[in-house]
């Protein structure tokens, strides 16, 4: 939606999954000759290979990649983080500014800043200050770790903090007060509009009941800026005669016999007659057998919650199924707790 032709995506953990769903980059109109999106993990040194140390140490390690584009500006994003934005009219403010770097920051609840990185402001949006997590914030513009930089000034702090042994080689750890204290142009963009870190178990969970809000904070139906999406290809979703489903975003390829309140169901998902499904993410291909009850949980993909289960309760913390785990008939997981593979019942 702004234009970007050229994407590098960063991997680290696990990223076999991501680097299929991102493919050739066609959803995104990013299958192309001159630029595109290229998957870009670790870089390998002979036979043994390095993980990206930190945020800057990422970007640092792939400085080649960048450098064939000759950019005037980069782009640097999280990639667990969920907003829309116009990345040229912040671009725009860059430029305007004159600035080396630009963070676009959002307002939070003053009882809430002591856990961001705050910007303190002159009148002119100039970052005059960052404080990580300050227990008497000035300030209520928190970072939301979206960063342009003029690609000339941050390829030379790139380079001295990979030089710095006790740096941790992170943006908001080093190179962003390094560039305030060497009183460089930093300039601080406003943005008002949704967005949520989903960074965690609890966040992921509240972004997909967000969804449920009438209005949706984020509108997957806007058809001037839409949400672009690999498609599964599958059926569209069936609800049997019986079953139940208020107040829930089903999408294709599901089957509900069952009943369904206040939920996210993905692609494939299978909640069989009897089932109960309240308040709860339910990730691709999972199968919800006869007579289970799932609230407030996370639901990962190809997994089964078994015949009379109990996952999650009404109040406490989200429980979790994990990847391709079947949870066994009539097994009670309490409010909080991660199934996986090592789990005993």
């Amino acid at each position: 939606n702004s234009g970007i032709d050229t994407v590098g995506v960063l991997t680290q953990y696990q990223p076999l999954e991501l680097n299929a769903y991102i493919g050739s980059g066609a959803p995104w109109d990013l299958d192309l000759s001159n630029g595109g999106v290229f998957v870009l993990p670790p870089y390998q040194k002979g036979k043994v290979g390095e993980w990206y140390r930190g945020t800057a140490n990422a970007i640092y390690q792939n400085m080649a990649f960048i450098e064939q584009y000759n950019p005037d500006y980069v782009l640097i994003l999280s990639g667990d983080h969920i907003y829309k934005m116009d990345y040229n009219a912040m671009l725009n403010f860059h430029i305007r500014h004159g600035a080396d770097a630009t963070i676009a920051v959002r307002p939070v609840p003053w009882e809430e800043a002591s856990r961001f990185g705050i910007m303190n402001t002159d009148a002119d949006d100039n970052i005059t200050e960052f404080e990580e997590k300050p227990k008497n914030p000035k300030s209520n513009k928190a970072s939301m770790g979206v960063y342009i930089f003029t690609w000339e000034k941050l390829r030379k702090y790139l380079t001295d903090d990979e030089a710095d042994k006790k740096s941790s080689n992170d943006f908001g750890k080093n190179i962003i007060p390094t560039m305030l204290a060497d009183k460089q142009v930093m300039c601080a963009y406003n943005f008002e509009g949704y967005w949520k870190d989903v960074g965690t178990i609890e966040s992921l969970w509240e972004a997909n009941m967000d969804l449920l809000e009438t209005p949706m904070p984020v509108d997957l139906h806007d058809k001037k800026w839409r949400i672009y999406a690999r498609n599964p290809g599958l059926a569209p979703h069936y609800i049997a005669k019986g079953a139940v489903v208020e107040d829930s975003l089903v999408t294709e390829g599901c089957e509900v016999f069952g009943t369904v309140k206040h939920s996210v169901i993905f692609a494939g998902v299978t909640i069989e007659e009897g089932a109960n499904v309240q308040d709860s993410v339910v990730m691709p291909g999972s199968v919800i057998k006869r007579g289970a009850v799932v609230r407030r949980a996370i639901v990962s993909e190809n997994a089964v919650v078994g015949a009379g289960s109990f996952v999650g309760e009404e109040t406490g913390n989200i429980a979790v199924v994990g990847q391709g785990i079947t949870v066994p008939a009539g097994v009670k997981v309490a409010a909080g707790v991660q199934v996986d593979e090592t789990t005993t019942y």
